[in-house]
């Protein structure tokens, strides 16, 4: 097909037939091949097809579960093409099909192998009228209606459905195209829910008296305000106008790539941008966590998502790559009116690609009249990087390291690809910041070893040598001195500095909050990640530490509320599960809630043995001792995450086991096993508080009082609650465990007593110290006659 390509792309209208095959995504993969391979014999085989085909009038467009063919000879051609399709499917009922129909402008692009292809609104708005049908249905635009209408030959199929909501709820005239024996008659179920929102929508004008009362009142109350309205509005008017047109999101972008694998570079494209454009400091931008939800819009309502999100503008996009080309469509929409702002399409070679989020940002942002300053504008401008290799290697490693359940495993995964970025190019500054902050967050929740400490500070230095005003690297270093050296107020200098940098960036505002929590400021931290959850509503990290800090200072009512609102972010979330579980144990002395969510969890998901332990830890709740050895014995992993300083091996929670059920004998015999791996973990990090803790912790449940109180009492000493008011606490909680296994009752009680009442003494684990703790784990049972303890629980309770 002869269609121009290259920069002055010329458009022309196309006559488009999209299809796709419905409950394809069910399938698996060799039926998934078969129906595709099916699917393009019969389209091959059509006489309509091979006739254009012949006359070098077609393209044809793979779409994954589907495809597009655009005709260039005659608007007839796409409806006489799906008349011969519909006809063959009948020796085909497994193959359940809908198409779509409209002619539109197009424009030419060419491939990495020369191969001529097109994009345009011609395509996109056929996709959208498909999107209406079910299957069977063969649907048209209003456009190719009224073109064919004018045929006696073709009215008699024409079944006009009226209007239905498409992408972003914005409406367009439907068509059914069917007679017997060809297409579906049926009315389209998206049809019938949009007529019944319509109908819930529409309310009857209210009577005259109403409406005279109504604008009586109206009247009177704007009398009444406006002497007080005018002077504020006047001050206020232009400052919320560009509050309001100066918010952002940037909604996940489609993958249009044959290779589906390719999900990844355009996550990583949208995620760039972005990250560009937080940087803007007259923009208020959603973070990418908060807008994942919307990863399929189609159907949606915008002008919800908008609300949703708390902003006036949405950018969405699609990427498309093929071996070494890349194509980037992109459009900016007012969410409430759905108006296309700006758009614009982006053809390039991989390595021509490497500046595009930043060329992007710059656009989007005049789009929006933000100003953006010199510096501003340099930063925008920079090259990520000059190896379009390496930039593969930092976007894989970005999907890794950025999921809301991200294990040790993935961050060792995403460390090594962002190794292999920068080998191929050690100047990528990103990337050494990226990988600076994955290694001081393996240090600062699992492995707080000297190898991550230092290749995280090495990491975050290099990125500032190579670009001394990198957001990230401001961010990465700030990590370090937080986690490593506990130099809150250097950490905050290097916050501060991120987040001048990158104002919209939500992580730096989560970690300022963290410090204050941890300098004992739990109200002032409260209010800093309410703030934050404010201006990135949807944003499932944030509610996280919310459900942290709420739990930590025992307001049980808020922490359940946040943890409703975490399930319902992030439905398939673990953490997510676990916590909203726990608060209600905490609260009420109620596990099944938790054992109900534990069970929606598939039982594949486990991979770092968290769910395990947690299954694991409710049975030995319910004092169901039998059914926690069943829970222990049906893994077939030997170590568990259940603690802050790594992994715990199976042989412990034997050993807990038997130790529940006075059996001391094997117990000792267990918890012998696992000694070697808990002394190990202190050897290669001697100054972790919470490896040290977890050897007191075995030691005591060994009966080795001198060694287990040596080890409780070292913890306290690194971690004070004088200096870190999180961790402090929760190594004194480990300290009254401690005391009660090995018979230091006077020692216990009191320090119980006073943890009772202090913020931060509460953790998904056996120390913590809650009165629900205290009465159902099995680890304190050693005071349980004693009538102070329980005094203490009843004075609690009430």
């Amino acid at each position: 097909m002869s269609i121009s390509v290259g920069a002055a792309e010329r458009l022309e209208i196309g006559h488009v037939l999209f299809m796709d095959v419905v409950g394809y995504s069910k399938l698996l993969l060799d039926d998934q091949r078969e129906v595709q391979e099916r699917l393009t014999q019969i389209v091959q085989d059509s006489d309509q097809a091979r006739a254009a085909e012949a006359a070098d009038k077609l393209i044809r467009l793979p779409t994954g579960d589907g495809m597009a063919l655009v005709f260039f000879n005659s608007p007839e051609a796409p409806v006489q093409c799906a008349i011969e399709i519909s006809k063959e499917l009948k020796q085909y009922p497994q193959l359940k099909l809908r198409m779509g129909i409209h002619s539109g402008p197009v424009h030419g692009t060419r491939d990495v192998n020369g191969r001529v292809n097109v994009a345009g609104a011609g395509i996109n708005i056929a996709q959208r009228v498909m999107d209406c049908g079910d299957s069977g249905h063969i649907l048209l635009s209003k456009r190719v209606a009224e073109d064919l209408g004018h045929s006696r030959r073709w009215r008699p199929h024409l079944h006009d459905l009226g209007e239905c909501a498409v992408k972003h709820s914005v409406p367009i005239f439907i068509v059914n195209f069917c007679d017997d024996g060809i297409g579906n008659a049926r009315l389209p179920e998206k049809f019938k829910q949009w007529q019944s929102e319509q109908a819930r929508a529409e309310t009857g004008p209210p009577s005259a008296s109403r409406r005279r009362a109504v604008l009586t009142v109206v009247g009177v109350l704007l009398v009444v305000a406006v002497g007080f309205s005018m002077w504020f509005y006047s001050k206020q008017e232009a400052l919320t106008s560009l509050t309001a047109e100066k918010t952002i999101a940037v909604l996940p972008f489609q993958n249009f790539s044959p290779d589906k694998e390719n999900a990844f570079f355009a996550d990583g494209v949208q995620d760039d941008i972005l990250t560009s454009l937080a940087k803007i400091k007259e923009l208020k931008v959603i973070s990418r966590s908060s807008v994942m939800k919307f990863r399929d819009t189609a159907g949606q309502n915008l002008s919800q998502i908008g609300k949703t999100l708390g902003v006036a503008n949405v950018l969405e996009g699609s990427v498309r790559r093929e071996g070494d080309r890349v194509v980037v469509n992109v459009q900016l929409v007012n969410a409430q009116s759905a108006r296309q702002i700006w758009a614009n399409r982006y053809d390039r070679t991989l390595a021509d690609s490497l500046g595009l989020q930043g060329e992007l940002a710059s656009e989007i942002a005049d789009a929006l009249r933000a100003t953006l300053s010199t510096d501003e504008q340099a930063r925008l401008t920079a090259k990520l990087t000059k190896n379009p290799d390496a930039y593969v290697f930092y976007l894989r490693a970005n999907q890794v390291s950025r999921n809301p359940d991200t294990t040790l495993e993935d961050y060792k995964t995403a460390e090594q690809l962002y190794t292999q970025a920068i080998a191929l190019d050690p100047d990528f500054a990103l990337a050494h910041a990226r990988l600076a902050s994955v290694c001081a967050e393996v240090f600062h929740y699992y492995e707080p070893t000297e190898d991550w400490k230092t290749r995280a500070r090495a990491e975050a230095q290099v990125a500032l040598r190579l670009q001394p005003n990198l957001a990230e690297a401001h961010f990465a270093l700030g990590q370090c001195v937080y986690w490593m050296d506990q130099d809150y107020e250097r950490a905050l200098e290097q916050f501060d500095i991120a987040v001048r940098l990158a104002p919209s960036n939500g992580d730096i505002a989560r970690l300022i909050a963290a410090i204050k929590r941890r300098q004992g400021k739990w109200e002032q931290a409260l209010e800093e990640y309410e703030r934050v959850a404010k201006l990135d509503p949807q944003n499932p990290n944030t509610v996280r530490e919310l459900i942290f800090i709420n739990t930590a200072m025992r307001r049980w009512p808020e922490a359940a509320l946040w943890a409703e609102r975490m399930r319902t972010m992030a439905p398939a979330s673990i953490v997510a599960k676990i916590q909203s579980g726990y608060v209600d144990f905490w609260w009420k002395g109620d596990t099944q809630p938790l054992l109900s969510l534990l069970d929606t969890v598939p039982a594949a998901s486990d991979p770092d043995g968290s769910v395990t332990a947690c299954r694991w830890e409710v049975a030995m709740l319910k004092r169901n001792f039998s059914e926690a050895k069943n829970i222990l014995q049906t893994s077939s992993l030997e170590e568990f995450s259940y603690t802050n300083a790594g992994a715990t091996p199976k042989s412990f929670f034997d050993g807990c086991i038997y130790l529940a059920q006075g059996d001391n004998v094997n117990a000792q015999k267990a918890f012998e096993l696992a000694k070697p791996a808990f002394e190990a973990a202190v050897k290669k990090a001697p100054e972790s508080a919470y490896r040290r803790a977890n050897l007191g912790w075995l030691y005591g449940f060994m009966g080795r009082r001198d060694d287990a109180i040596k080890e409780g009492l070292r913890a306290v000493e690194l971690k004070p609650e004088s200096k870190d008011a999180v961790d402090g606490a929760l190594m004194n909680c480990y300290l009254a465990l401690i005391y009660t296994r090995v018979g230091e009752k006077e020692l216990a009680i009191p320090l119980i007593t006073r943890l009772l009442k202090t913020p931060g003494a509460v953790d998904s684990i056996d120390y913590s110290i809650t009165v629900n703790d205290l009465k159902y784990r099995w680890e304190w049972d050693p005071l349980r006659s004693d009538p102070r303890f329980q005094k203490l629980l009843e004075h609690s309770a009430e």
